[in-house]
């Protein structure tokens, strides 16, 4: 089922937590709402799954208006951040629940659970209670009860934001294989841009309750909107184009005055060429695979660059060591219109 979000708005007392927000998002596709705290990426979520009333616009679910339609009218399934499972009943019955509601047989409803528990891979584990089971396991279980009653639309709040990094990297590569095998439309709110960049068909950014961009990672990426997108996507150096590391090479900005490089696109080297200016390497920060090293221009500016380990043991860095850097491309913040 597609969602189209019209003109909407929502306040809480003097708060504009969304302000005339369009959105659509294709039937089947699985997306990424980010931004920083007070966004509104939670009220954005809320108001889909018909928790919230807008205060104007319409949201359109399959080309519907279902914009007064109650939380059951929507068919929506909603998984928060703490799983809300329900502690004094086990696995099975948590994932049964919402079937039984409806009046479904005992027989379609074990079907339909046995199923459940195989898709989240806890086939064995319907008897136990939510304490028995880790978070990782919790977690899965929220998404299985949700799944029970056939959602079109399936909206996660921060579904890894309690677990710690190795389930929150394991449970990413799950939900990506779970929505490949169920195709539901599915949107999920993260504070994580790694989390959303892995698992993510689109990514929306969230800004102050209005949307500044809205692509695929790699257009969110690569061609970022505006400054806002930029730096909030992943770590920047923002240089004035007057600069000598710009001027010298010739890069000029088209809609701003200023020009922004990732780390990883600043070209470190130990011999001075006509295209490079000198710099002081500050600190160095060994990542495992990649190494960040702060470096200090001339002109007292402070960038960032990141290295492969194989870059880095060529030209054999240390703090205080002169280089002589030059960008390898520039971002400019770009006109779009969503």
């Amino acid at each position: 089922m597609g969602i189209a979000l019209e003109n909407i708005s929502k306040c809480f007392g003097s708060f504009q937590a969304i302000d005339c927000v369009n959105l659509e998002i294709r039937q089947g596709s699985l997306v990424a709402l980010v931004g920083p705290s007070g966004s509104g990426k939670s009220s954005l979520l809320r108001l889909i799954a018909g928790l919230e009333a807008p205060d104007r616009g319409r949201i359109w679910l399959a080309g519907a208006d279902a914009t007064k339609h109650s939380v059951r009218e929507r068919n929506i399934g909603f998984v928060f951040q703490n799983y809300a499972l329900f502690k004094h009943l086990t696995v099975y019955q948590n994932i049964a629940f919402g079937l039984e509601i409806r009046s479904i047989s005992a027989a379609e409803v074990k079907k339909k659970v046995a199923e459940l528990l195989d898709l989240i891979q806890l086939s064995g584990l319907g008897h136990r209670y939510p304490a028995q089971l880790s978070g990782g396991q919790r977690q899965r279980v929220a998404l299985a009860r949700a799944l029970a009653i056939a959602p079109k639309v399936l909206l996660l709040d921060e579904p890894f934001g309690a677990l710690d990094a190795r389930v929150r990297k394991d449970l990413r590569a799950w939900l990506r294989q779970l929505h490949e095998r169920s195709h539901v439309t599915t949107v999920f709110v993260t504070h994580d841009r790694s989390e959303a960049m892995e698992i993510a068909d689109n990514i929306v950014i969230l800004n102050r309750g209005q949307i500044e961009q809205v692509g695929t990672p790699a257009e969110i990426y690569d061609r970022p909107a505006n400054a806002f997108a930029i730096s909030f996507m992943g770590a920047a150096n923002i240089r004035s184009d007057t600069s000598n590391i710009f001027r010298r090479n010739r890069f000029e900005a088209t809609t701003s005055s200023q020009i922004f490089l990732r780390p990883q696109d600043i070209a470190i080297e130990t011999i001075a060429n006509p295209t490079t200016v000198a710099a002081t390497v500050n600190r160095l920060v060994h990542l495992g695979s990649e190494i960040q090293a702060e470096l200090a221009l001339d002109d007292g500016q402070i960038i960032m660059a990141q290295l492969t380990r194989e870059h880095f043991d060529r030209l054999q860095l240390a703090p205080q060591q002169q280089v002589f850097v030059k960008p390898k491309a520039a971002k400019f913040p770009l006109d779009y219109s969503i």
